[in-house]
């Protein structure tokens, strides 16, 4: 809330005029000071505070123009109502491209005062939106950033928490005797430690809405070769993976997936002789990327009987169907391929 009389600095070198103009705006509330230059001018307003300025044209050391263009500059300009005896259009035109918030022309009849304190009226309720505007944007920019320092802890803590459990279940499967249990809580733990790696890339991400997948992937495919190959098997991982952003939630599904087929392809394209095995995302166009998994091993067309419990292809389907997507297997004389169409986001900035 404004507290006191609205204040004018009237800058005039016509003193009869400041004068008419006291009484006249003083009956609306104002309170104007008058300095006859734009020296005077500046010295009230480094020791007061006013809340609009009128700003005569003609003054004896030239025009007003100047001032007028170092006000505007000014860090916190207050409006400035330009005046001026002379009826040249151009000098309206400079003075609102100088900053000015009205300009009024003075005329010898009784309709100056009224037009003047309209232009005041105006341009101080201009300026009240425009300090709300601005003070409503920091206040949101303040929201957002408590925001993103509160979902960055949320994501820091979900990922602490998604990594002990991982690792619960890996002391569980060091001392469970059957090798068919032991081989469920791996495949679990490492569900685990896909979505647990989302979580720790958005608390250490700028953007909480989009997760770069090719840098995402590139991690979680280390996590699960080191994994498998500490299980002895002689596989191979090669990475296609470009720096396409999707949104959070479509990431975690994706990161599901990858894990999935990654870890059948280790587990059963090849048996005991060891292969290689390929993780792509690329580019297809302006909207989708294509990822997929392909190995040279004995082949898998996604019909017929499922190795080991069919769990995995139940989760495929369903993060597939989150995506609004479906797994493809594509026809080769060798092997297997196994790929999907995604929709990536266009993120300002990103490569």
């Amino acid at each position: 809330m404004r507290e006191g009389p609205v204040r004018i600095l009237y800058i005039d070198d016509d003193p009869i005029l400041a004068r008419l103009a006291q009484r006249a705006l003083g009956r609306l509330g104002y309170e104007v000071l008058h300095a006859e230059e734009v020296e005077r001018g500046r010295e009230m307003l480094a020791e007061e505070r006013f809340d609009a300025i009128v700003l005569d044209h003609f003054l004896k050391a030239g025009t007003g123009l100047s001032f007028l263009k170092e006000l505007a500059d000014a860090p916190d300009p207050v409006p400035v109502v330009y005046v001026t005896g002379s009826n040249d259009a151009q000098v309206a035109v400079e003075a609102l491209k100088a900053g000015a918030a009205d300009y009024v022309i003075k005329s010898v009849g009784d309709d100056f005062m009224p037009l003047l304190a309209n232009a005041l009226g105006q341009a101080l309720e201009n300026a009240e939106l425009r300090r709300a505007k601005l003070k409503a944007e920091k206040e949101i920019r303040a929201a957002k950033e408590r925001a993103e320092i509160l979902l960055a802890e949320v994501n820091h803590r979900v990922g602490n928490s998604l990594a002990l459990a991982a690792a619960l279940i890996r002391l569980q499967m060091s001392s469970a005797p059957d090798g068919a249990v032991k081989e469920a809580l791996s495949e679990t733990q490492a569900r685990i430690t896909a979505i647990a790696g989302i979580h720790r890339r958005l608390y250490t991400s700028e953007d909480v809405r989009h997760v770069d997948m090719g840098a995402y992937l590139s991690t979680l495919l280390s996590e699960l070769d080191a994994s498998i190959k500490g299980d002895g098997r002689n596989i191979r991982l090669n990475r296609t993976l470009e720096p396409l952003h999707v949104p959070t939630d479509r990431a975690v599904s994706l990161g599901v997936i990858v894990t999935e087929l990654v870890t059948n392809a280790f587990k059963y394209a090849y048996g005991e002789t060891g292969g290689e095995v390929r993780v792509g995302f690329t580019r297809l166009d302006g909207e989708n990327a294509v990822l997929f998994v392909e190995d040279d091993g004995i082949g898998w067309r996604g019909e017929g009987p499922v190795r080991g419990t069919g769990l995995g292809s139940k989760i495929i389907s369903a993060m597939a169907g989150s995506l609004d997507t479906k797994l493809d297997y594509a026809a080769r004389a060798i092997g297997t391929r196994a790929e999907m169409r995604v929709r990536v986001a266009e993120v300002p900035g990103a490569a």
